[in-house]
C-alpha cells in the first residue's frame, strides 16, 4: 500500500511539474502570406511591456536593413517618440532593452535597439499599407527563410532547420545587415541585381537601362508606374520609365520580360552604399511570383524553386497612378497613355478615385484596389471620381501596358509600346 500510495504520488508530482513546465519553443514555422501590392505580409504577435499582446500586420522587408514600425505600435511598445519632418524616432526608455515578436508562436528575438524609425501620423508603414512593422533583413539575417510565392507561405526557422529545394545560387550578403546580391547576367554582361521581396518594383541602374533600351528599341516599354511598379511613396513614379527586359539569367534562373524601371543615380548610389557593393539594380516579388526563395543566410545560398509556370497578366489594368493620402483617399497622379492617347480621358491630375465598380476605396490598401483596377484587356471598369467636392462616374477600360498589341483588325498598325 505504502508502494502505490508514493507511485500516485510520484505520478501526480510528474504531472504537475509537466503542466507548469516552459512549453518548448517551436525550430520553425510556417504562416499564411497576404501578397499587398505583391508585398509580402504576415500576421505578428507583440508582446507588450504590461504583458499583454498585440498582434499587428509584418511587412517581410529584406531589401531593407533599417527597423520601422507605426506610431501606434512604438507607443504600445513602450518607446519614447520623437519627430523631426516625416520621419520620428522611437527610443527605448531604458537603454539596452531587446524586444521580441512571434511569428506561429515562435519567438523572434530583436537585437537590442537604440532607435526604430517612426513614419509620421501614418497609420501604416507606407501609404496604402496595412503593416504596422517591418521585418528586415538584419534580423531576416540570423535565421532560414523561404518565401513561398505560389503557395502563399512564409516559413522561418533557426540555421539548418529548413530543408530547401529548387536550384542553388551564391548570394553576395552584407554581413552587417543581411543585404543581398545575385551574380546575375543581361545581353552577355556581368551584373550583380539585389533580391528584394519586400518591394513590388524592380529596378535597373539608368545607365545600364539607356543602353539596353537603345540596343534593343523593339523591347515593350513605356512612361508611368501603372500596377504593381505604382508604390504611392514617391511624387515622380509618372516619370518613371519602364522596360521589359528580354531576359535576365538570375543566378542559375533564366527569366523572360523582366519588367524594370529606371534607378536614378541618386538612389543606385544609395543602395550601393548600403549593398557595400557595386550594384546594377534589383530584382522583386513581381519578377519571382512563380517561385519558392530560399534564403540560406548561414551558407550565403538562395534557391530557387520554381512552383508554377503561370504567365501573371501583371500590367493588364487601368492606366492609373495613385498616391494613398493620410485621409485614406487616393489621388490621382496621372493618367498614362496607350497608342499616344490618354487611356482615360475623363480623369483629371488631382482628381479623387472614390470607388471602383461601387466598391468604395477609402479603407483599402493600395494593392486592393489595384486588385480591383486589374483584369482581361478591354474589360470596363465603373470608376468614381471626386472633383472639387463632386462626385461623378466615368467607365476605363483594362489595357495592356508594357506588352506587345494584340494581332487584331483593330491594332493594326498601331505601334507596339506605349
Amino acid at each position: 500500500m505504502q508502494f502505490t500510495a508514493a507511485l500516485v504520488v510520484l505520478m501526480l508530482t510528474t504531472a504537475v511539474l509537466a503542466q507548469n513546465a516552459p512549453t518548448s519553443q517551436p525550430k520553425s514555422v510556417t504562416v499564411p502570406i497576404t501578397l499587398d501590392q505583391n508585398r509580402v505580409v504576415i500576421d505578428v504577435d507583440l508582446p507588450l511591456p504590461d504583458g499583454s499582446t498585440e498582434s499587428v500586420r509584418g511587412w517581410v522587408d529584406n531589401g531593407n536593413p533599417d527597423f520601422y514600425m507605426s506610431q501606434r505600435v512604438a507607443g504600445l511598445m513602450g518607446l519614447s517618440i520623437s519627430c523631426d519632418g516625416q520621419i520620428c524616432s522611437g527610443t527605448p526608455k531604458s537603454p539596452g532593452v531587446s524586444f521580441e515578436m512571434l511569428i506561429g508562436g515562435m519567438k523572434i528575438v530583436l537585437p537590442a535597439m537604440r532607435q526604430t524609425k517612426v513614419p509620421a501620423g501614418r497609420p501604416a508603414l507606407a501609404p496604402g499599407m496595412s503593416a504596422e512593422i517591418n521585418i528586415p533583413s538584419t534580423l531576416l539575417r540570423n535565421y532560414d527563410v523561404l518565401i513561398n510565392f505560389p503557395d502563399r507561405k512564409f516559413t522561418i526557422g533557426l540555421p539548418g532547420r529548413l530543408k530547401f529545394n529548387g536550384v542553388k545560387s551564391k548570394m553576395l550578403v552584407n554581413p552587417s545587415n543581411g543585404l543581398i546580391q545575385i551574380p546575375s547576367k543581361i545581353d552577355n554582361k556581368d551584373h550583380d541585381l539585389g533580391l528584394d521581396v519586400g518591394s513590388s518594383a524592380s529596378f535597373l541602374s539608368e545607365e545600364l537601362f539607356e543602353k539596353l533600351s537603345n540596343a534593343h528599341p523593339g523591347w515593350p516599354h513605356m512612361t508611368g508606374a501603372v500596377g504593381p511598379f505604382n508604390t504611392g511613396e514617391l511624387a515622380d513614379e509618372p516619370k518613371w520609365k519602364l522596360m521589359r527586359v528580354d531576359r535576365i539569367q538570375y543566378g542559375p534562373l533564366f527569366l523572360t520580360d523582366v519588367a524594370v524601371a529606371d534607378l536614378p543615380k541618386d538612389r543606385r548610389t544609395f543602395f550601393e552604399k548600403r549593398a557595400s557593393i557595386p550594384s546594377a539594380g534589383q530584382l522583386s516579388s513581381e519578377a519571382l511570383m512563380n517561385y519558392r526563395v530560399g534564403l540560406d543566410y548561414a551558407h550565403s545560398n538562395a534557391y530557387f524553386d520554381i512552383g508554377r509556370t503561370v504567365r501573371f497578366p501583371d500590367f493588364d489594368v487601368v492606366g492609373l497612378i495613385l498616391r494613398p493620402e493620410d485621409d485614406n483617399r487616393f489621388t490621382i497622379l496621372a493618367v498614362v497613355d496607350f497608342d499616344g492617347k490618354p487611356s482615360v480621358p475623363d480623369v483629371q491630375v488631382g482628381d479623387h478615385l472614390f470607388a471602383v465598380d461601387d466598391n468604395p476605396v477609402a479603407d483599402f490598401t493600395l494593392g486592393q484596389v489595384w486588385s480591383l483596377l486589374e483584369g482581361s484587356p478591354g474589360q470596363e471598369r465603373k470608376l468614381t471620381i471626386e472633383r472639387a467636392g463632386k462626385q461623378f462616374t466615368v467607365v476605363a477600360k483594362v489595357q495592356h501596358f508594357l506588352g506587345d498589341v494584340p494581332d487584331n483588325d483593330e491594332a493594326k498598325g498601331k505601334s507596339k509600346k506605349n
